[in-house]
């Protein structure tokens, strides 16, 4: 039972933003039938985010179905003292590329569309990013997330080479 309290505190953290809802049809036998879609970004502006996808006869269903599609394949982002990103990072999803750089303090989120609600939702601060190729919002959101997700520290890099810390800065 404690464990079920827990989890609905940690989702409560969440919030979520609707990036696209369409009204899509498939053809059956009676004509055509009409359902929604809706992409869906969550995030709680402490290092976690994620996307997600649902599909519905209602709007509320479809958003409430992305929700849930989202925050199974939640990232976690390392963020610096400054809330940027640690280094240069590249991401693909599909025909979209998203390419990330971290920025100096105060420059705030310079980046546009799907990538730009992502990167705000991750509490990401300062970063410069570009969305290359497709302009689809899905896969821009989730080249984004790609990108993220290859982000590692300093830390973790001393780790896998099994070196010290101050090893590498030297």
């Amino acid at each position: 039972m404690a464990k079920r309290n827990q989890n609905k505190r940690d989702d409560s953290q969440f919030q979520e933003r609707v990036i696209q809802i369409r009204r899509v049809s498939k053809v059956v036998k009676g004509g055509k039938k009409l359902s929604f879609r809706a992409i869906v970004i969550v995030g709680n502006d402490r290092g976690e985010v994620g996307a997600g996808v649902g599909k519905a006869g209602d709007v509320i269903g479809a958003v409430r179905k992305g929700v849930a599609d989202a925050k199974k394949d939640i990232v976690e982002v390392p963020l610096t003292k400054t809330n940027s990103i640690p280094h240069r990072a590249n991401g693909v999803a599909g025909g979209a590329k998203v390419m990330m750089r971290p920025a100096a303090p105060g420059s705030g989120v310079i980046a546009g569309g799907a990538v730009r609600t992502v990167l705000e939702l991750a509490g990401v601060k300062n970063v410069l990013a570009k969305q290359l190729g497709s302009q689809n919002p899905l896969n821009n959101a989730r080249a984004a997330i790609d990108a993220l997700d290859s982000l590692r520290t300093f830390k973790d890099v001393a780790q896998e080479r099994d070196i010290p810390l101050e090893q590498i800065f030297s």
